[in-house]
């Protein structure tokens, strides 16, 4: 038995899977171990197929955020080049780590180590308090900011909310423009995370609807976009957002604007 968060463990094994699936061909193999060590108290869940392989000077990018690698088989299937970068990020705040050996044409092994007892281990906060990587809000006694994030692509979303949500802010999610008006005159958001091109209503009507009604008319609202062209910034502000960061997002820059938005929003509202 060892002690991790169940959703985000299977999280991270269902997507190395799906990873092998994708890129090994009908003939291939694939599998799962998993191998216990008391001694060393760490638990490694591998992940092997015989698929394509991957490239050597392709290995150190795997990890990386938005990433996808050239190949037959991945053209054959879309996603957002966020898997392997969620299941890097799932193992560091369980306190471990992930790494891949493969060859090209004969396959690829993807190894995640986790602590097995906790209690060696700190929590998930304080970790990366410590190594620098986000600074937490101080804990005080007020209410902590509430921000709507407004995603469609659920691996996003998740990256996003984890982060926030260690960085010390209450996180609510809406899926796209329809779902955004209805979960902020639930939750009152201090702040909206949007993202522009989804379906049914995008980001930009959206914020227009928002900015119409009087509760939301100085709530801050930051465009989230794989839109990269200055014209699209400048649609985005005339819709009424108030800042724009285009994707990939930095997520130490995301909490940087966040609490500055946070900061202005307070000096400049009515009294």
């Amino acid at each position: 038995v060892m002690w991790a968060d169940e959703r985000r463990l299977k999280q991270m094994i269902v997507n190395l899977l799906g990873n092998a699936v994708k890129f090994t061909p009908e003939a291939g193999k694939l599998g799962l171990e998993v191998h216990a060590d008391e001694g060393a108290n760490k638990i490694t869940i591998t992940v092997w197929d015989t698929g394509i392989g991957i490239k050597e000077n392709d290995l150190a990018r795997l990890f990386q955020p938005f990433v996808q690698l050239d190949s037959g088989l991945a053209r054959e299937a879309t996603g957002t080049g966020l898997g392997l970068a969620l299941v890097a990020q799932m193992a560091r705040l369980h306190g471990g780590s992930v790494s891949a050996v493969s060859e090209p044409e004969k396959g690829s092994r993807f190894s995640i180590v986790l602590p097995w007892e906790p209690s060696l281990v700190m929590d998930a906060a304080a970790r990366m308090r410590i190594t620098g990587k986000f600074r937490a809000i101080k804990p005080d006694n007020i209410t902590k900011p509430t921000i709507l994030l407004v995603e469609d692509t659920q691996e996003v979303t998740m990256m996003i909310r984890d982060y926030l949500e260690l960085a010390g802010y209450k996180v609510v999610t809406a899926q796209d423009g329809i779902d955004a008006l209805v979960q902020a005159r639930l939750a009152r958001p201090d702040l909206i995370l949007m993202d522009v091109q989804m379906p049914r209503m995008d980001g930009l009507e959206a914020t227009r609807k928002l900015k119409a009604e009087p509760d939301f008319r100085y709530t801050p609202i930051i465009a989230l976009t794989a839109l990269a062209m200055p014209s699209d910034r400048e649609r985005c502000l005339a819709a009424g957002m108030d800042e724009y960061l285009s994707k990939p997002i930095n997520l130490k820059a995301l909490v940087k604007v966040i609490r500055n938005c946070l900061f202005d929003h307070e000096e400049s509202k009515p009294r």
